[in-house]
């Protein structure tokens, strides 16, 4: 096992600085593992993380060990207590329960969701991220039909499946 392997997983709000790492954690993701054809520049909200997703409710996390960004979480503002789920992405060698990256990104953003009011996180992913939806089904998201979605949804190109978790309104 690597020193940085054995490194301890932090989970933090997305700074400017964290821009190339979080690159480069999804997009060999999304290319290699998935065989999805699609640039940064397919991905415009990838230059322009604080302003997509640090604005109304939203924000975005990252994993880090050392230096590095080892997993990614976004959450985007669509109105109506409403938010959407994106680019949720853990690098290969951190993935799993022994690490717990995915698990601690998703129980950040619970806590600001629940912070922060929203009744319902809506997410799409595709087909092929069969582990992806253990993880969400397991997690408490339910999958709905495309029909489903609000109107403020982002929907990407490559999404084909879609979910919802309605959180309970806050007492």
């Amino acid at each position: 096992m690597t020193d940085e392997a054995r490194g301890e997983v932090e989970i933090r709000r997305f700074a400017p600085a964290d821009e190339e790492g979080v690159i480069d954690v999804i997009l060999p993701i999304q290319r290699d593992e998935f065989g999805i054809a699609i640039t940064v520049g397919d991905q415009p909200d990838l230059r322009s993380i604080a302003d997509f997703y640090q604005s109304g409710t939203g924000d975005f996390w990252v994993a880090t060990v050392g230096d590095r960004v080892v997993g990614t979480l976004g959450l985007k503002d669509i109105g109506g207590s409403q938010a959407a789920i994106r680019k949720m992405f853990v690098a290969s060698d951190f993935r799993g329960h022994s690490h717990g990256v995915a698990a601690r990104l998703l129980e950040s953003l619970l806590a600001h969701a629940e912070h922060r009011k929203i009744a319902a996180l809506f997410l799409g992913t595709t087909n092929k991220f069969l582990a992806a939806h253990r993880f969400y089904e397991k997690n408490g998201f339910a999958e709905i039909g495309k029909d489903d979605l609000p109107a403020g949804f982002p929907v990407m190109s490559v999404d084909t499946k879609f979910y919802v978790r309605r959180l309970a309104p806050a007492a």
